[in-house]
């Protein structure tokens, strides 16, 4: 599901208590960065804009939350006494009201056994763990701040380099669901399996046989006669490891036989290490090991840190030009801790929908919210060419325009709204580096041609007001300079005579064998809505991202491997 509104009013209308085994929410905040490289237009730039102000809105949050009377109510009256709602303290109190309100609805459909994980920058991060333990109300709900180092390198002139975000993870009670992860060794661990079996080839480690104290009994005997480790104060003590290797290997259990008899057991599998000094005909206190093999190193759990996740780079493949857009790796992770398959997962701030897209791809049901088209267009987009045209049938939107006289709406109340609304119906994105007579194309769908390896583009044009056949030479023009295969208009309004007459006079873009498509189009907001599509070649989209995480971030055991 997705929804186009305020998260408040839909978590009220449409989500129902108890709901949700996970919530991600990567809320907006002014924290001095600048995306107006990002935008082409001031309208897309207020869109964007993380800034909270006071106003009449983010009045009536503070007065509903001190209305409860519940401990956010406390905690929030505080913080309206330290920052005031004028001056610097007004965007900060705006934004906290605003969330404190968003915090409890959330807290409310979340189950039982659910999890919230809320993501922010250190600016804000100390004041909504205060809200957020107000909201929870039990101690134990929290479970961690999590670090992620989200950039190696940023310069400051006064302060040491800001270089990491704040993510706050809580559970709802003491059943919330939790499945731990384990991250892949550091290069020096590895370093340490540096011996090689001589007769499987695998690298392992030599471990101690024994533990620290002399027994008098079985574990403090000499094996075979010799090996006694009472010499140098200690007694034989197998790992837990051994025996899980030994039923791995044999299907049998290692501790039904007497205690030296493992030993033998062990050594007749090869798990034995015999360091070189080491003599089998006379007595040395330098005793057997046994060997640790790499293979069945199944990592370490994952800690509070996270420094092998990088950003979305400009070089990177799941890059969709969001300017605050989230790896999927991270979205990933904090998914298969938290949920099974099958488990609902919400978005409230879904932005360009990283989350939507990872629970998709893990198996889960989701929810997203979000209150402008710049976020639900490219998230239909998205998704589509993560996982091919048929995954349309299976998004519902809530909030679109479904009718003419909506789009019309729309198109009067916010002309910009309807440009995203308007690419969203044919899945395509906005697209801001080509720029034509008309002061830009809209936006661009990809795709790839059997008679070229490289790919080619569709162009858009939208169009809510009156048109003419200048609008269609304006899209040729820019079609040729960038040498796309096809240029589309979409228009509010029914295209003139004139105007077909110059799209017909654009040709076609041939494919191999007798398909052909035109390379102008002109199609209806009515038409869309009643199913049409563009006449173009089947759209295969970017590369689907990874849906698991990689090798280098979890290690997994030999089964899964």
């Amino acid at each position: 599901m997705l929804y186009y509104g305020d998260n408040l009013d839909v978590l009220r209308r449409h989500v129902d208590d108890e709901s949700v085994d996970l919530i991600y929410l990567d809320p907006p905040f002014q924290s001095g960065r600048d995306h107006n490289t990002f935008f082409k237009s001031e309208a897309q730039n207020r869109a964007f804009l993380d800034t909270w102000v006071w106003d009449q809105a983010a009045a009536a949050a503070y007065d509903e939350v001190i209305r409860t009377g519940k401990p956010v109510a406390t905690v929030l009256e505080s913080f309206h006494r330290f920052l005031g709602s004028e001056r610097g303290g007004s965007t900060l109190m705006a934004y906290l009201s605003n969330m404190a309100i968003r915090l409890l609805e959330l807290h409310k459909v979340l189950k039982p056994t659910g999890s919230l994980y809320l993501h922010c920058d250190p600016s804000a991060s100390h004041y909504l763990k205060v809200l957020l333990d107000a909201v929870f109300g039990n101690e134990e709900c929290f479970k961690n701040e999590i670090i992620w180092k989200r950039t190696n390198a940023h310069n400051s002139a006064k302060r040491y380099g800001p270089a990491h975000d704040v993510i706050l993870f809580y559970g709802k009670s003491d059943r919330t669901k939790w499945h731990p992860l384990l991250q892949g060794y550091e290069p020096k661990y590895v370093k340490k399996f540096g011996k090689i079996d001589e007769s499987t080839g695998q690298r392992f480690k030599d471990e101690n046989l024994t533990g620290p104290g002399v027994r008098k009994g079985p574990s403090g005997q000499a094996w075979r006669g010799i090996f006694n480790p009472t010499t140098i104060g200690r007694h034989w003590q197998p790992a837990s490891y051994l025996y899980q290797k030994y039923k791995e290997l044999t299907g049998q259990d290692l501790s039904e036989y007497p205690l030296l008899s493992r030993l033998d057991r062990l050594d007749e599998l090869g798990m034995i290490y015999w360091p070189k000094k080491t003599s089998r005909s006379k007595h040395t206190v330098s005793l057997p090991r046994y060997k640790h093999f790499l293979e069945d190193a199944s990592g370490i759990a994952l800690q509070d840190v996270w420094t092998d996740i990088d950003v979305v780079n400009s070089q990177a493949d799941e890059r969709i030009g969001y300017p605050t857009q989230k790896p999927l790796s991270l979205l990933e992770r904090i998914i298969q801790a938290s949920s099974d398959e099958g488990d609902l997962v919400l978005d409230p701030f879904c932005g360009c929908g990283t989350a939507v897209e990872a629970a998709h791809a893990l198996g889960r049901r989701w929810i997203g919210i979000d209150i402008t088209h710049v976020a639900i267009g490219p998230i239909k987009a998205r998704l589509q060419e993560a996982f091919g045209e048929e995954v349309k049938s299976s998004i519902q939107v809530v909030g679109e325009p479904t009718h003419l006289s909506d789009a019309r709406q729309l198109a009067t109340e916010d002309r910009f709204q309807f440009e995203q609304w308007a690419l969203g119906l044919v899945g395509a994105r906005a697209d801001n580096k080509t720029k034509g007579a008309d002061k830009g194309i809209d936006g661009a769908l990809i795709f790839h041609s059997p008679m070229s390896p490289k790919s080619e583009k569709i162009l858009f044009s939208v169009k809510s007001g009156k048109v003419s056949s200048r609008d269609v030479r304006d899209l040729r023009a820019v079609v040729d300079r960038e040498k796309a295969a096809i240029g589309v208009l979409i228009t509010l309004l029914e295209p003139t005579r004139d105007m077909k007459a110059e799209a017909a006079e654009g040709g076609f873009f041939g494919m191999e064998g007798l398909l052909k498509f035109p390379r102008l189009q002109i199609v209806t907001i009515e038409d869309l809505l009643a199913g049409k599509r563009i006449d173009a070649p089947i759209l295969t989209g970017r590369k689907p991202a990874r849906r698991v995480i990689a090798q280098k971030e979890l290690v997994f055991t030999k089964t899964a491997r």
